[in-house]
């Protein structure tokens, strides 16, 4: 047997910690001196203090982690918690990085005011166009719900429409509805040559005619719309409209790197 201190550095934690894994009883030492106090181990418990460890730095509380050993759970599915939980670290991390690219955004927008540009707005009316869709929802308009939502959802209407064989007629497009929850319905489309009605695994919509959009290029990632839609922003107000509803974004230029994409934004408008 080992003494507590030995156990503890084969097993990689703290003298301290084993006393209190044996406090809660979730580890008991395999021999306690009557005299001494000391405790001893042996090397076969090394396998619960390892499952002990490994499910506890997965996020789980000890009583938790007192449970799901009760339950006798294998290396395999401690491999199946260990996948899961690394999809919600991602998960976690990539809302996280897109608070901080629309921080920097809106940083930007404040270091700008007073100098908008907007000599680029276009006001022009928007054809109707025929759509294959794929439709999904986002907690928010913010973009740090939009960006995980809208990229599988374009990758996979891509998918689609390639496997039935359709022919793209313009670049992707997306557009916005939102919910009485605050939720935003977002609709991910691919303009193409299709039939109504025929039996595809995606919706064919007629997106109607825009009589008068204000229109502005954007060019950048879409993390970096802040300044371009507050832009646009202005020159309506300032031109006497209002806006109906929120923006279609046409995908113009969409390369690997996403500081090369151009996109138009389009707000259909009215005279105020």
């Amino acid at each position: 047997m080992f003494s507590i201190g030995d156990f503890a550095r084969l097993g990689l934690v703290s003298v301290r910690m084993l006393r209190h894994y044996d406090a809660i009883g979730l580890l008991r030492p395999a021999h306690v001196d009557p005299v001494t106090g000391y405790r001893s181990y042996q090397a076969a418990q090394l396998s619960r203090l390892n499952r002990i460890v490994a499910i506890k730095d997965l996020g789980f509380t000890l009583e938790q982690v007192s449970a799901i050993l009760d339950e006798k759970v294998s290396a395999e599915e401690l491999h199946g918690m260990v996948r899961m939980r690394r999809a919600q670290l991602e998960a976690q991390i990539n809302a996280d990085l897109a608070r901080l690219r629309g921080v920097e955004a809106r940083l930007r927008t404040i270091e700008r005011e007073g100098h908008l540009q907007t000599a680029e707005i276009v006001l022009k009316a928007v054809s109707p166009v025929r759509v294959a869709e794929l439709s999904a929802r986002a907690a928010s308009y913010e973009s740090e719900h939009i960006g995980p939502v809208i990229k599988p959802l374009f990758g996979e209407i891509c998918r689609r429409v390639e496997a039935a064989s359709v022919r793209i007629t313009g670049p992707g497009l997306a557009y916005y509805e939102e919910e009485d929850d605050g939720s935003v319905m977002i609709h991910a489309c691919l303009p193409a040559a299709v039939t109504s009605g025929d039996p595809y695994d995606f919706q064919v919509v007629d997106l109607p005619a825009l009589p008068t959009a204000a229109t502005i290029i954007h060019h950048g990632s879409m993390d970096a719309t802040l300044p371009t839609f507050q832009a646009l922003a202005h020159w309506i107000e300032e031109n006497g409209y209002r806006s109906l509803g929120l923006a279609r974004e046409i995908s113009l230029y969409c390369p690997d790197n996403l500081d090369e994409w151009v996109t138009e934004l389009q707000i259909e408008v009215t005279p105020a």
